[in-house]
């Protein structure tokens, strides 16, 4: 399992998970607000996700976090 809390958010992964590569997405008060799928970012819960999640998401992949 992989987690990194950022700007109020946690993202939780897990190795060996179901398809397609997922991180699920957590708000200041543990609550879930949705799975992105990694490879098209697009939220699996919801119908869309705000601008400044999609940053820190794509900021996390370009380090090497997620």
């Amino acid at each position: 399992m992989g987690k990194v809390r950022r700007r109020g958010y946690t993202f939780i992964w897990w190795l060996g998970d179901h398809r397609p590569r997922h991180v699920h997405v957590f708000d200041k008060a543990d609550r879930l607000i949705t799975r992105v799928n990694l490879e098209t970012m697009q939220p699996m819960d919801i119908p869309q996700i705000e601008g400044k999640l999609l940053v820190l998401l794509r900021q996390l992949q370009a380090e090497g976090r997620l």
